[in-house]
């Protein structure tokens, strides 16, 4: 069955190019010209993706994507004209799984939406039932659930799947490329912050764990276990 994408977007041209790119790869799409209209049609009927411009009348995208985040997990990309690291730092800790910056190329986005699908029907492909483990967090691979001292964590799909990375890779550094790629499936030569904003929004959700994420300056990150908390 053919994926829904819905995109908010009040510029005319950009949606015009956009859809026509995704549809050419076999998409459904339906596009808005606000987020409040998309935020409406997505209560009615849930899509399988959501494009959010952050600048558009009436709510902004941050707004929505937070409406939306709300409701489900399903990953949300958020194009914005400000590279500004509040612009990334509020799409993070509301939920957004990657960003693109205008202008941008509509192929790029589209490579981008393929990848977040692709990785998607990997992981619902796997049918391991094991646990996996680090300090006091507990991952059940079939359920995507994660559990930290039986507390349970609310993670979008892109959180959970860095997370049981870096725990299954527990005994080493992760760069970001061998993330973007393994997580994401992005090449090498996409350029993205999604694993550093995924990362900054792990922590804020691990506050209270035992487990931190800790950086490897210009390489990656790794899991380091913090002293015991009372």
């Amino acid at each position: 069955m053919a994926k829904r994408i819905y995109m908010a977007d009040d510029e005319a041209s950009i949606r015009e190019v956009v859809k026509r790119f995704l549809e050419s790869e076999g998409y459904l799409v339906n596009m808005f010209e606000t987020g409040d209209a998309l935020l409406e049609a997505f209560k009615a009927e849930p899509c399988d993706l959501v494009i959010l411009d952050v600048m558009m009348p009436g709510s902004n995208g941050f707004v929505i994507c937070e409406a939306i985040r709300k409701l489900s997990t399903v990953p949300i990309i958020m194009l914005t004209a400000r590279d500004s690291e509040l612009d990334y730092a509020t799409g993070i800790n509301l939920g957004s799984d990657d960003y693109f910056t205008k202008p941008f190329s509509a192929m790029s986005l589209v490579m981008r939406v393929k990848a977040i699908f692709r990785r998607i029907e990997l992981d619902r492909a796997g049918n391991d039932t094991a646990l996996r483990n680090f300090a006091d967090i507990s991952i059940h691979l079939a359920g995507k659930a994660v559990q930290i001292n039986e507390s349970a964590m609310e993670l979008t799909p892109n959180e959970f799947n860095l997370l049981t990375y870096l725990v299954e890779n527990q005994d080493r550094a992760v760069s970001r490329g061998e993330l973007l790629e393994k997580v994401w499936g992005y090449s090498s030569e996409v350029e993205t912050r999604a694993c550093d904003d995924t990362v900054r929004r792990l922590r804020k959700k691990m506050a209270q764990s035992r487990a931190s994420i800790e950086t490897v300056w210009g390489f990656g990150f790794r899991l380091k276990e913090r002293a015991y908390r009372d």
